[in-house]
Formats: structure tokens, sequence, C-alpha cells
């Protein structure tokens, strides 16, 4: 389900410096292009994640955010 996945990314980011697609990819069990969209719908919600292209690259969130609990 697409809204446990983002959710799922959300708790990762944060725990790790960088993560690539392909290992988000194989955590959820679905294609890259598929963490690539879940990625846009994160920045679209306006979560602070990143792209870095290249060797060494990967995807992350800024070092400071953290989720807002007020409902």
């Amino acid at each position: 389900m697409k809204i446990d996945r983002l959710i799922g990314i959300l708790s990762i980011l944060p725990q790790k410096e960088r993560v690539t697609a392909p290992e988000l990819a194989a955590r959820f069990d679905v294609s890259r292009r598929t963490i690539s969209r879940d990625i846009e719908v994160l920045c679209k919600a306006g979560i602070p994640v990143c792209t870095i292209q290249g060797t060494g690259g990967g995807i992350c969130i800024m070092d400071d955010y953290r989720i807002d609990r007020h409902c």
C-alpha cells in the first residue's frame, strides 16, 4: 500500500545519512521508478527530501527536519 511505503521511507531517511533508490526498492519490493514517484510525492507534501546523483549519491532528508506531531 502506498501510504505504508511513504511512511516507511520517512522512517528510514532520518536514520541514515543517505539511502539509494535501489536499496529502498528492494526493501519495499517495488521498482526504482516507484521509489522516484514516492520521493516526488514526499517533496510535493513539503518534506525536505533531496537526491544526490552519481557515485556516493542517494536520497536524504534535511538533518534538522522533524515531523510536527501537532494535530
